[in-house]
């Protein structure tokens, strides 16, 4: 039989000073943790986030306003998947993922966010473009526009679940 040992040794430290911090690198503080982070963005995940985030203001700026609900469904999808990019680039940009410091496999987490981001694109633009393809509508053009513009954001997102999936696999969690 093997008995197996655990010593446990526990430290105790006490600040004083405002809750979360002065600004004071030294105190500990979650704003002392932010750091401007632009490496990231120097890296093919970052650059393909930047992508996402120009394409989905392309498409934006051709979809608007939805004049039928095939386009309603591809709004919403822009609109979520915008909303995401931005919090994702601003977590990235200012090292948040760091700052909090809590037990979450952030690499799977953002993996499986961005694959169904990727799948919803991927019906949003279908829709888009089957809603459009035939239709002598005067805001024909910016709309097929939009669709093409989806395929497009669709194929950086996969680009970004891909590169996800490789740090996931290689045992990347941060």
């Amino acid at each position: 039989m093997v008995e197996t040992v655990v010593t446990v040794e526990r430290t105790t430290t006490t600040t004083t000073g405002p809750p979360g911090g002065t600004g004071n690198p030294n105190d500990g503080g979650f704003w002392s943790a932010i750091r401007i982070n632009m490496d990231y963005f120097k890296t093919l995940p970052g650059i393909t986030k930047i992508v996402e985030f120009f394409l989905g203001i392309i498409c934006m700026a051709l979809a608007a306003p939805p004049l039928a609900s095939a386009t309603s469904f591809f709004m919403f999808v822009i609109v979520i998947s915008f909303i995401i990019t931005i919090l994702l680039i601003a977590a990235y940009f200012l090292g948040i993922r760091e700052a909090l410091n809590v037990a979450v496999n952030w690499i799977f987490s953002e993996l499986i966010t961005t694959a169904v981001l990727t799948l919803l694109y991927f019906i949003g633009f279908i829709v888009q473009l089957a809603r459009w393809a035939e239709s002598n509508d005067v805001s024909h053009g910016s709309n097929t526009a939009a669709g093409v513009f989806g395929l497009f954001n669709f194929l950086a997102y996969a680009a970004g679940t891909y590169f996800l999936f490789l740090a996931h696999r290689s045992g990347a969690t941060h």
